[in-house]
């Protein structure tokens, strides 16, 4: 098993940083389905298949994120792609939605991740030292 202590402060933070995002989409989830069991329908989306799509995104990320505070390389990839998704996100948030009191905060956050997971600490951290990304963890 791979010693804590060996993995970078920026790695932790972008692990903190993507868990709270996949405990967000849960909460998304939870809130669409509490809204579809109160009566609220949508004519375009289900409420259930939209909850479930948030949920099983919203797992995924928190794994990710969890993986990144224990020291686990493959988190790393799922954080990337969350937050490269969530750029998108923020610049439509802030264009067409004009919500910049939502787009630029998430922007930053998502920029910020992003930051963490490529430091020169963090890069040399993901290459392993010459071994296999994951070759040091418990089978």
């Amino acid at each position: 098993m791979q010693n804590s202590a060996m993995v970078p402060r920026p790695i932790r933070w972008a692990g903190v940083s993507t868990a709270v995002q996949g405990a967000v989409g849960l909460v998304v989830a939870l809130i669409l389905v509490i809204r579809e069991m109160g009566g609220h329908h949508e004519d375009f989306a289900s409420g259930y298949g939209l909850a479930l799509w948030c949920a099983l995104i919203g797992l995924s990320v928190l794994g990710g994120g969890i993986a990144l505070i224990r020291g686990k390389r493959w988190g790393r990839g799922i954080a990337v792609v969350a937050e490269i998704l969530l750029l998108p996100v923020a610049y439509s948030l802030l264009t067409d939605s004009h919500r910049p009191v939502l787009g630029v905060p998430l922007g930053i956050w998502a920029l910020g991740t992003l930051v963490a997971l490529f430091t020169a600490p963090a890069l040399e951290w993901a290459a392993g030292g010459g071994a296999a990304p994951d070759a040091d963890d418990e089978p």
